[in-house]
């Protein structure tokens, strides 16, 4: 399997569980007051910008676009 195939998988598989961890945590938050909800939404939505980058660039041999 290839690089890039095997960054494919990891980051589908991983966005699903990523998506599962953040509906069950919200669970929690959906009775809290709406400026936590704001607060958990909107860091839930950007933080797995991270992750997804790193997959990027090793899933591309290690290169980096500047």
């Amino acid at each position: 399997m290839s690089r890039i195939s095997l960054a494919i998988l990891i980051g589908i598989v991983g966005f699903v569980l990523y998506i599962l961890a953040v509906v069950a945590l919200g669970d929690h938050v959906v009775l809290a007051h709406w400026a936590v909800q704001t607060v958990y939404y909107v860091v839930a939505g950007i933080i797995w910008v991270w992750p997804a980058k790193w997959l990027m660039i090793w899933g591309a041999g290690g290169r980096r676009a500047e």
